[in-house]
């Protein structure tokens, strides 16, 4: 049964990041930009902000068991000839002012390959900050400081291809991808495996000709998980062997790096599980069974909204649960992981 309701209060007060959490990630990057602007010697090299990742993409989720979220901007400087042979130069001079600066200085911040992060206050949240060069010919560039070399990216590119994918599944693919993130985090499923790879593999499932066939295929929530996650298995059991995933924008990146064949197989045999426990709660048709089923695959957060017992199954009749969330039958073990998307 789909339990319709049940999914929008597990959405709205499990998996969703509140809105004042993303307003205060809004407004710490703002800071940051802000104190990166306000130094003469970096401002000149510096000409505007972006954001990155699951926070423009809308699929930034609540972190399980109170862990960090976090949020990427990127930072478009000027290219510099005389950084050409040591591409570090670029996040180094974004570390640089953070490092003398309060209160980043007191605050524990560093360098990693493609980014200079800031976190904050008991690891409630870190920030990432990816510094970039946009071209002549239009074409954006990161740097990878572990190997000295440019990196083509397109962040607005992406972000695109989601909303595109999105409207194909009638604004549920946003939603089908954060429900995804929150088990692999509560599941402790597929840690391996990044967020940009999830997100993308996802979407590229999302088709239209799906829909000429069948004009409900991604018709509600619960109807548009179960096609898009079995659409998924089914295409990684055709591949036992890790194939090549490149960036959906056209940049023409690869996503190769970011995962093995180790990896791989294990996010291809967890998802081949979770399509088969998916599968099992919405065919179920005994409204205690099902709830019970949906709650075994996502935890005691999968519940009817307060002042509610009811819940619409696939043929749209309603019932009350006798089934509570302290009674609910959960193997799910709880594992702490951040928020990220990519």
């Amino acid at each position: 049964m789909k339990h319709t309701d049940y999914f929008k209060n597990f959405l709205d007060n499990t998996v969703n990041l509140p809105q004042w959490k993303v307003d205060l990630l809004s407004s710490r990057v703002d800071s940051i930009y802000q104190c990166l602007k306000d130094d003469q010697e970096l401002k000149p090299l510096i000409k505007k902000k972006i954001p990155q990742g699951s926070w423009p993409q809308r699929t930034i989720i609540k972190p399980v068991n109170g862990n960090a979220f976090d949020g990427d901007f990127m930072i478009q400087m000027v290219e510099d000839p005389d950084w050409a042979d040591d591409l570090k130069k670029y996040g180094n001079a974004i570390y640089n002012v953070l490092h003398k600066t309060s209160p980043y200085k007191g605050m524990p911040h560093g360098r990693k390959c493609r980014c200079v992060y800031v976190n904050y206050a008991e690891n409630a949240m870190h920030v990432d900050i990816v510094p970039f060069v946009l071209r002549a010919d239009g074409t954006q560039w990161i740097i990878n400081r572990d190997d000295n070399k440019w990196e083509r990216t397109d962040t607005d590119g992406f972000t695109e291809w989601m909303k595109t994918k999105d409207a194909i599944a009638n604004k549920r693919l946003r939603e089908v991808i954060r429900i995804m993130k929150f088990l692999r985090d509560h599941k402790n499923s597929w840690t391996g495996t990044k967020s940009i790879l999830v997100t993308t593999l996802l979407g590229e499932r999302v088709e239209s000709w799906r829909k000429v066939l069948d004009n409900g295929y991604y018709g509600d929530l619960p109807t548009a998980l179960l096609h898009i996650v079995s659409d998924l298995d089914e295409w990684l059991q055709d591949r036992p062997t890790k194939p090549t995933i490149m960036d959906p924008s056209g940049s023409g990146t690869s996503f190769d790096h970011r995962w093995t064949q180790e990896t791989y197989a294990h996010f291809r045999n967890r998802i081949h599980a979770h399509a088969a426990e998916i599968k099992a709660a919405y065919d179920e048709e005994d409204f205690d069974e099902s709830v019970k089923k949906w709650q075994t695959l996502f935890g005691e957060g999968f519940k009817a909204p307060k002042g509610s017992g009811s819940s619409s199954g696939s043929s749209g009749s309603t019932k009350f649960s006798s089934v509570s969330s302290a009674g609910a039958a959960v193997s799910a073990s709880t594992v702490k992981h951040s928020g990220r998307a990519g």
